[in-house]
């Protein structure tokens, strides 16, 4: 039977060789920029883009123009109606991609559903400012009251239904323009190796909104609303031989921001809903409580 002789083991020691140096080396700039990308994750790469945020649950949102909210409200609230068509994107643009053709719209194609929100929350923080009349399912609507009038008439129920409310007002226009790359730039610069870069581009998106009067037919405000935008990106890299001529190592690492489209699209909204306010006042159509 064999023994096993352990009086001679030694304890394993890592040797520090030339090689492992030159790793360091290279490893000790890597971390350095992987920290300035944490960096710019927190802090924004310019002052329009918000920072990235992790969001573990559904959002409320609320508007995004905030003046809109706090509107005066007026004597008498205008009842306006927005129908699906009246308000709809007319641009047909796509989603830009270099590497493959896509059929994605670069629009919602349901535009009319944040101008009702903004009409509708229009001085929401005083009483409010519109009624907003359903327009985009009236053909629901109507069956339902039909339902409704077909079981009071089994029942032998003659109470009425009342009436519906009609609207005064007909919001009007669309998303009429979107431009994308209109500018775009960057700077970057390199030494020793090692070198980071910054690139930018600006896309444009353009909302029409008239108010048109049912009685008469005529325009009665008309707004033209154009808002940028912005996407953004970061990037750093090492270049750098490990070995005279015989191992290379680069590594690269970076961010890239952009902007989102359809909160880009809810903010010419409001912010043409608004114009739509202060005009309206300005011409006399209708009159504020201060």
């Amino acid at each position: 039977m064999k023994h096993l002789d352990l009086s001679h083991s030694r304890s394993p020691t890592l040797r520090v060789t030339p090689r492992r140096l030159r790793f360091l080396s290279v490893a000790l700039p890597f971390s350095y920029f992987l920290s300035a990308c944490t960096t710019l994750i927190q802090d924004p790469i310019e002052n329009t883009i918000p920072p990235v945020q992790k969001i573990e649950q559904a959002e409320i949102r609320s508007l995004v123009t905030e003046d809109l909210l706090n509107v005066d409200p007026p004597v008498r609230m205008p009842v306006v109606a927005v129908y699906t068509n009246s308000f709809a994107d007319q641009t047909g643009a796509r989603r830009s991609n270099s590497q493959f053709a896509t059929f994605s719209s670069a629009i919602t194609q349901a535009p009319h559903a944040y101008l009702i929100r903004a009409l509708k929350h229009a001085g929401k923080n005083n009483e409010g400012f519109f009624h907003v009349v359903e327009r985009v399912g009236l053909d629901h609507v109507t069956k339902e009251r039909q339902l409704i009038r077909s079981t009071r008439e089994s029942f032998d129920d003659s109470q009425k239904l009342p009436p519906l409310v009609y609207a005064g007002l007909i919001m009007e226009g669309g998303v009429i323009g979107y431009e994308s790359n209109t500018t775009s730039g960057g700077l970057g610069a390199r030494y020793l190796g090692i070198g980071t870069s910054k690139a930018y581009r600006r896309d444009t998106v353009t909302v029409s909104l008239r108010t048109v009067s049912v009685t008469s037919g005529k325009v009665l405000i008309e707004v033209l609303v154009t808002k940028t935008i912005l996407s953004a990106s970061l990037d750093n890299d090492i270049f750098r031989f490990v070995a005279q001529d015989t191992e290379l190592v680069e590594v690269e690492g970076g961010v890239v921001r952009n902007e989102s489209v359809n909160i880009a699209l809810q903010a010419a909204i409001e912010s043409a809903v608004l114009q739509t306010i202060e005009e309206g006042i300005q011409y006399g159509y209708w009159t504020v409580r201060r």
